[in-house]
């Protein structure tokens, strides 16, 4: 098995799981309490290239990465660091994440957030809307086709934004016959070995159609490579790692972005 299949098999399991534990009827009446919209697709879209900041406390690769920090620290250093939105990882067995990571987020930034997770059930994406994430992300490699379709589907019935996420030209060709998503994102990480070429955004983006919104995704961690991107006409990266293991977050963030501190409208 490739390390992606043995993520997705155990994330079906743990999803029926916690749908014994809580059913389905159940869950989907807390959506009548979900948070105010805040959308993603359009915080990636604004000028300039957007920053996705990530939080994860730990990957099958890296291990922990930054013990002890505090969720609404590190969510609020990224929105003051000018991230267009956020990205928090969420599943538990390899990555160490819960959906409580997403609510402590969303209660200390007022950015758009991306549940990141690897999404196999519609049970998932009722978790989502109801944790308050306004996207989720799909991807491709990880779904049949009929299950790609059927739960882009039910998160635009959730009114949630989706990322779908390829890393191949396969992937990319079947995304676009399928469903033609608004945004789409190359990961450079090979999702059979979970190894890292930056070099996949270059190669896959002369396939997307143009006025896509392009998201490239994994191994970003200087300003010259997100300056290169922006060149070839990708609109927005999501970083985590680079920014997570830097002594001081926020002066990663403005480094690579070369932005300034942002205050909060509540800071001024």
């Amino acid at each position: 098995m490739t390390v992606l299949s043995e993520i997705v098999a155990s994330t079906r399991e743990a999803v029926q799981q916690r749908r014994r534990q809580l059913p389905l009827a159940d869950l989907e009446a807390k959506l009548a309490v979900r948070g105010e919209d805040r959308p993603f697709a359009e915080a990636l879209a604004r000028s300039g290239l957007s920053v996705i900041a990530e939080f994860k406390r730990r990957s099958p690769s890296a291990g922990e990465i930054r013990p002890g920090l505090a969720v609404e620290q590190l969510v609020t250093s990224y929105e003051r660091g000018g991230a267009a939105a956020l990205s928090v990882l969420t599943e538990e067995a390899n990555f160490g994440g819960s959906l409580v990571d997403l609510v402590a987020a969303r209660a200390a930034s007022n950015l758009p957030i991306l549940r990141k997770d690897f999404i196999v059930d519609g049970y998932q994406l009722v978790e989502s809307a109801v944790a308050g994430a306004d996207a989720i992300l799909l991807i491709v490699a990880a779904l049949d086709p009929a299950e790609l379709e059927l739960l882009y589907g039910l998160a635009g019935s959730l009114d949630l934004d989706v990322l779908v996420e390829v890393h191949d030209e396969q992937g990319l060709a079947d995304a676009l016959e399928l469903i033609d998503p608004e945004p789409i994102a190359i990961t450079n990480r090979n999702l059979r070995d979970f190894s890292v070429d930056v070099e996949t955004t270059h190669r896959l983006l002369a396939d997307v159609p143009a006025g896509k919104t392009v998201v490239s995704e994994s191994g970003l961690s200087r300003r010259d490579q997100l300056i290169e991107l922006e060149r070839v006409g990708v609109d927005a990266v999501l970083v985590g790692e680079s920014l997570l293991s830097a002594e001081d977050p926020l002066a990663a963030l403005q480094q690579l972005t070369g932005g300034h501190d942002v205050a909060r409208p509540e800071d001024r």
